[in-house]
C-alpha cells in the first residue's frame, strides 16, 4: 500500500514537472516565433517571386520562340531557290537560259527603239526653216545631226533632190523599208523564246511524270506521298515555263507598240516632207 502511494506520488510529481517544462518551453518559443515571423514572411515573398518567375518563364520562351519563327520565315529568294532545285536543275536551267536570252534581246530592242524615237513634228518644222534659210545643204546638215530613222530617210531623199521629186520619193520608200527591217530586227528571236519557254516546261513535266511512275513502280505501291511529290516536281517546270512566256510576251508587245508608233510617225512625216520639198522646188 505504501509502495502504491509512493508510486502515485512520484508519477504525479513527474507529470506536473513535465507539464511545467512544456509550458516553459512554449513560453520561451513564443518570442522566438514572433522574431522569426518577419524572416518567414520575407522567405515567403522570395518563394512567391521565384514561382512567378517560373510561371513567366514559359511565356517568355513562347514569345522568344514565336519571334524566332517569324524571323526565320523564308525569303522570296530562298523560296524561289528551293522551287528551282525541286523542279530539277536540268530543265529549270534550260528555261532560265531562255528567259535570260529573251530578256537580253528585249532590253536591247527597247533601248534601240527608244533612241530611234524622234519628235517628227519638230524635225519637219526645222527642215522647212532650214530649206528657207540655207537651202538643201543646210537641210542635209540638219538631218545628219539628228538621231533616228526618220532623219536618215529625209537625208536620203535630199541627196537625190537634183534628180527630181520622183527619185526622192523612190529613195525614201526604199530606205524606209530598210529602216523598217532594222526596227523589227531581233523580234523573231523573242517569239522563239516565248514559244520555247512553255515547251521546255511541258517537256520537263512529261519527264517528271515518267520519273514519278518509275518511283511508284519501284515502291510497289501507289502512295499519296510518292504521287504528290512526283507531281509537284513535274509541274514546277511548267510553271516556270509559263512565267517565262508571260514575261517575254509583255516585253514583245511593248516592242511591237514602239515599232508601230515609229512607223506611223515615219509615214506621216514623209508626206509632210514631200509637200515641203514640192513647195521649195516650185520657188526655186
Amino acid at each position: 500500500m505504501k509502495k502504491l502511494i509512493a508510486l502515485l506520488t512520484i508519477a504525479g510529481f513527474m507529470t506536473f514537472g513535465i507539464s511545467n517544462s512544456v509550458l516553459a518551453q512554449q513560453e520561451e518559443n513564443v518570442p522566438q516565433t514572433e522574431q522569426a515571423a518577419p524572416a518567414e514572411a520575407a522567405a515567403e515573398e522570395v518563394a512567391a517571386e521565384e514561382v512567378a518567375a517560373e510561371e513567366a518563364a514559359p511565356v517568355e520562351e513562347v514569345v522568344t520562340t514565336t519571334m524566332t519563327e517569324e524571323e526565320e520565315e523564308p525569303t522570296f529568294h530562298e523560296v524561289l531557290k528551293k522551287q528551282y532545285i525541286d523542279g530539277g536543275w536540268g530543265f529549270m536551267t534550260l528555261v532560265l537560259i531562255v528567259l535570260v536570252l529573251g530578256l537580253a534581246i528585249s532590253i536591247e530592242r527597247i533601248i534601240y527603239l527608244t533612241l530611234s524615237t524622234t519628235n517628227t513634228k519638230k524635225l519637219v518644222a526645222d527642215l522647212e526653216k532650214a530649206l528657207n534659210e540655207g537651202g538643201i545643204e543646210k537641210a542635209k546638215e540638219l538631218c545628219r545631226n539628228t538621231r533616228g530613222p526618220v532623219a536618215s530617210i529625209f537625208y536620203q531623199g535630199l541627196l537625190r533632190f537634183n534628180d527630181g521629186l520622183d527619185e526622192v520619193e523612190k529613195a525614201m520608200i526604199s530606205y524606209g523599208s530598210v529602216m523598217n527591217g532594222n526596227l523589227s530586227s531581233g523580234s523573231s528571236w523573242i517569239t522563239l523564246c516565248i514559244a520555247l519557254g512553255p515547251n521546255l516546261g511541258f517537256f520537263g513535266t512529261v519527264i517528271g511524270m515518267v520519273q514519278a511512275f518509275d518511283d511508284i513502280a519501284a515502291a510497289g505501291d501507289i502512295s499519296p506521298t510518292i504521287v504528290a511529290s512526283g507531281m509537284k516536281v513535274a509541274l514546277l517546270t511548267t510553271v516556270f515555263g509559263l512565267i517565262t512566256a508571260m514575261v517575254l510576251q509583255v516585253a514583245y508587245n511593248f516592242i511591237l507598240n514602239k515599232i508601230e508608233n515609229i512607223l506611223n510617225d515615219m509615214e506621216d512625216s514623209t508626206i509632210s516632207f514631200m509637200d515641203i520639198l514640192n513647195d521649195y522646188s516650185k520657188r526655186k
